[in-house]
């Protein structure tokens, strides 16, 4: 079989390579073989390739390895009860976070690093690491499920009950940015009768994001005060829940603008992982001061994940995932590349075969 492999030296080291295509022989009790026939990228993934994601230093300095997380494709060979040959399903990103919190020991379990990913035209995965795909998705479609819609549906709702989704309240939420997660949680926002405030650089997205519901729009750059402007359309109240994924140069703005007792749901760091020395503040006082949660997101279990396709991905609700441009396998570099650029409004994704 046909794979990707990095040596975390940056995208333009990706490399393809032949390797042997598992069998029903390599199969243990529980696991299932994958014919996987799309991977779609997260930003996460650029940096995994760069050799920048942080987040786990005990293997920094890995092998090379088959990188990205999220993908969509039909079983070929089972060892599994529940999960036969022909069965389409989607991988989770963390295969162990099955329910709650996210672990330490979840996180040593996640796709694409440290664990081998999908970019790769065969994968043995556990059956618990899968969930099964809705019938009116594409394969495409449903590949850009797992960390996207995912963390979205947990910065809206991580604080209610499973099965207790926030529909038909009245609050207000805003959305950095129109990448992949701010675009499915726009689409689920709006699922749910939420009022959606989305910010961008670029006039002709925002006009994207209105078209998919988004009630307003602020061009960060020619609004530089944007976080004034959330206060101002929602009459001083501000937004009861922010898709912070910006981190350095956006969060202290979200302070300033999110409602009284509200939620900013840290997600990215897109700006920056660091403040500069200018804009020295105290998250402390921050925080006092209108009562925030600040919680950060690292995707969520798979019973959320599964809460989440019944609540907004069914056929009877019509949701379906905002797609940007499809790569084709050999093209993958290109494709990290493209995401890396920023230019994508949605999701980017590699057919595989």
């Amino acid at each position: 079989m046909k794979r990707w492999v990095t040596d975390q030296k940056g995208i333009s080291h990706l490399r393809q390579e032949e390797a042997a295509t598992p069998t029903a022989a390599d199969l243990k009790d529980g696991e299932v073989l994958v014919k996987i026939y799309a991977v779609s990228l997260n930003y996460r993934d650029t940096e995994v390739c760069s050799g920048t994601y942080g987040h786990h230093d005990s293997v920094s300095d890995p092998e090379p390895f088959v990188p990205c997380s999220d993908m969509c494709g039909t079983i070929v060979e089972s060892k599994s009860v529940g999960l036969p040959p022909g069965t389409r399903v989607i991988s989770t990103f963390n295969q162990t976070h099955l329910t709650g919190q996210c672990t330490e020991q979840d996180l040593a379990s996640g796709l694409g690093l440290p664990l081998p990913g999908v970019l790769a035209e065969f994968r043995i995965f556990p059956d618990y690491g899968l969930v099964k795909v809705p019938d009116h998705l594409s394969d495409i479609e449903a590949s850009t499920l797992p960390i996207a819609a995912v963390t979205a549906w947990m910065a809206l709702n991580t604080f209610q009950p499973v099965g207790y989704p926030i529909a038909g309240s009245d609050k207000t939420v805003l959305l950095q940015g129109t990448g992949g997660v701010a675009i499915a949680g726009l689409q689920i926002a709006k699922a749910l009768g939420l009022t959606a405030i989305i910010t961008s650089s670029s006039d002709s997205k925002l006009q994207r994001a209105k078209v998919l519901g988004a009630d307003h729009g602020i061009n960060y750059r020619s609004t530089s005060a944007w976080d004034k402007r959330v206060l101002e359309l929602t009459g001083g109240k501000g937004a009861d829940i922010i898709f912070e994924t910006g981190g350095a140069e956006t969060l202290w703005k979200s302070f300033e603008c999110v409602a009284f007792g509200g939620v900013i749901s840290a997600i990215g760091y897109l700006s920056g992982k660091e403040d500069s020395p200018e804009k020295r503040w105290n998250v402390n006082v921050m925080a006092l001061k209108r009562t925030v949660t600040l919680k950060g997101i690292l995707n969520g279990p798979r019973e959320r994940f599964e809460e989440m396709l019944q609540a907004v991905y069914t056929k009877e609700k019509g949701l379906k995932p905002v797609v940007d441009r499809v790569f084709e396998f050999d093209e993958a570099k290109e494709a990290l590349q493209y995401l890396e650029s920023g230019k994508h409004f949605g999701k980017v994704v590699i057919k595989v075969t």
